[in-house]
C-alpha cells in the first residue's frame, strides 16, 4: 500500500476530509475530520471521524500517540477521549515491551566451546608468575 502511494501521488477525490483541531492545552488534542467533496462542500454520505492525540513520556523522551475516538459529535469525543487514550497507551506500552523482548533475544551467543581465557592451560583464574 505504501508503494502504491509513492508511485501514484494523486489525491483521492472521494476520500477528502476537512480537518479541525481542538485542544485543552493540557492533556491532548482532538482532530475532527469532516468529509467533503472535491468542491469543498460537505459530504453527508460519509461519517465524521475523531482522532485523539496525546504524548506519553518514556526514558527516551515523549512518544506521540494517535487513536480513533468512537463518537458522533465533538462533545462525545471529549467524553470518549480518556478511555480511548488509555487503551492506546496500553497498546503502545505493550508494543514497546515486545520490541524490547525482541531486541533482547537478538543477543549474539558464541558457538562452540569457550576459548581458554585464563592463559594457564585451564588451571583456573589464579595469577601465574614466571
Amino acid at each position: 500500500m505504501a508503494e502504491d502511494r509513492n508511485q501514484d501521488p494523486q489525491m483521492d477525490t472521494e476520500g477528502l476530509y476537512q480537518e479541525d483541531n481542538f485542544t485543552d492545552r493540557k492533556v491532548g488534542a482532538i482532530r475532527r475530520l469532516s468529509p467533503v467533496r472535491a468542491d469543498g462542500s460537505a459530504d453527508p454520505s460519509r461519517p465524521v471521524l475523531f482522532i485523539g492525540q496525546a504524548e506519553i513520556m518514556t526514558n527516551m523522551g515523549p512518544v506521540p500517540i494517535n487513536f480513533e475516538i468512537e463518537a458522533k459529535t465533538l462533545a462525545d469525543a471529549v467524553v470518549g477521549f480518556a478511555p480511548a487514550a488509555q487503551a492506546a497507551i496500553e497498546r503502545t506500552v505493550q508494543q514497546i515491551q515486545e520490541m524490547r523482548r525482541q531486541q533482547a533475544s537478538q543477543l549474539v551467543v558464541p558457538q562452540g566451546p569457550m576459548p581458554n581465557l585464563t592463559g594457564g592451560g585451564g588451571r583456573g583464574g589464579k595469577i601465574q608468575l614466571p
